[in-house]
Order: C-alpha cells, then structure tokens, then sequence
C-alpha cells in the first residue's frame, strides 16, 4: 500500500514538476528588430540644388544681378578655391543667355575639374559632365552659325563684286555707245556742212 501511494503521489507530482519547470524556465525571447532605417541622402545632392539656384537667379536676373552673381563666383574662386566654389564658377559662365557667358572658359574650367573626379562629390561630378556635353553641343553649334555667317557674307560679297563689274560694264558700254553716237553724229553735221558750202558756191539762175 506504502508503495502504491508513492506511485500515485508520483504520478500527481510529476505534471505540477513538470508544469512549475515550464513556468520557472524563462522562455526565449524573440530578438529585437533593428529600427526602421531611414534612406540617407547624399551630401553632395544639397551642393548641387544650389548650383541650380545660381543658374536660376542668373536666368531670371537683370543685367546688374547677372554681373553680381558672378563677381561672387570669381571672388568666392580666387579667395577659396574649393572644388565647390570653382565649380559654381564654370556654371555660371556656362549658362547662356547672359552678358558674361563664356563657353570657352566654362568647358576649360569644367575639364579641368573632371580631370580630378576624386575631388568631385557624386552628384557635382554628373552636373560637371551633363555641363560639359552641353557646352561642347553649344560650341559646335556656335561654330558651324559663324561659318554659315562667313559663307553668306562671302557669297554676298561675291554677288556685289559680279554686280559691280556687270555695272560697270554696263556704264563703258553706255560710253562706249555714246562716244560713237557722238563721232556719228560729227560726220553728219559735217557732212550737212560740206553740203550747204556747195549748195552757197552753186550759181543761181541767170547769173552768168
């Protein structure tokens, strides 16, 4: 009977054990999710907006504000000639349509800085490149206009001078026909002469 109790308390005690472990052993915890990472931008990207806020303001400003801006941009290069500084420099004198645009020096300025791509931000260096491509399209285009300019003066010139020498022509020939019309016109007056001398030497009737 002993033995049969301890089986039975045994067989009472083991769940409540077992249920006890459960509740003692901590259970795992699940592993903490990292924060929501937010995209982080690039730096150079904020460089770039004001680079386009410069060629903005040049766009849309009166002469004065256009010579401004660039004053700035020269100072700002001479006195600290960061990358930053000389590349807002060849934009502004790689924007059109303004008194001090200089395509020649802008595609010499942006070469010069694109030879150095590691001193380039990301972003700066693709506005440096899309820059360029457009300064040596602009170039082009402003060679073949002065060329086309060149050969239309040339043609014109070419029309005048024919021009001229058929107009001069023209005049030596009206000279030509009115010396002879006037050496014509001699010899009829002098033939209409020697034609009246004889008619006054002629004897009228009756007279002996």
């Amino acid at each position: 009977m002993r033995r049969s109790r301890l089986i039975r308390f045994a067989a009472f005690v083991a769940p409540a054990l077992l249920l006890a472990a459960c509740t003692l052993v901590p259970s795992p915890t699940p592993a903490p999710q990292p924060p929501p990472t937010e995209p982080r931008l690039d730096p150079s990207l904020a460089v770039v907006a004001e680079h386009l806020q410069t060629m903005a303001r040049l766009n849309m400003g009166t002469p004065a504000q256009q010579a401004e801006i660039l004053k700035n941009a020269r100072d700002n290069a001479q006195i600290a000639p960061t990358t930053t500084n000389l590349l807002r420099l060849a934009l502004v004198l790689a924007t059109p349509d303004h008194g001090a645009s200089n395509p020649q020096d802008a595609r010499q300025r942006l070469s010069e800085l694109l030879a150095r791509p590691e001193n380039l931000m990301p972003a700066e260096q693709a506005l440096a490149m899309v820059l360029l491509d457009h300064v040596d399209k602009r170039l082009v285009l402003q060679s073949e206009n002065q060329k086309l300019q060149a050969d239309n003066a040339r043609t014109a010139s070419e029309r005048g001078a024919a021009t001229n020498r058929r107009l001069q022509a023209e005049i030596e020939e009206n000279n030509r026909l009115r010396r002879a019309l006037k050496e014509a016109q001699d010899k009829l007056d002098e033939i209409a002469r020697i034609e009246r001398s004889i008619i006054d030497r002629k004897p009228t009737n009756g007279t002996r």
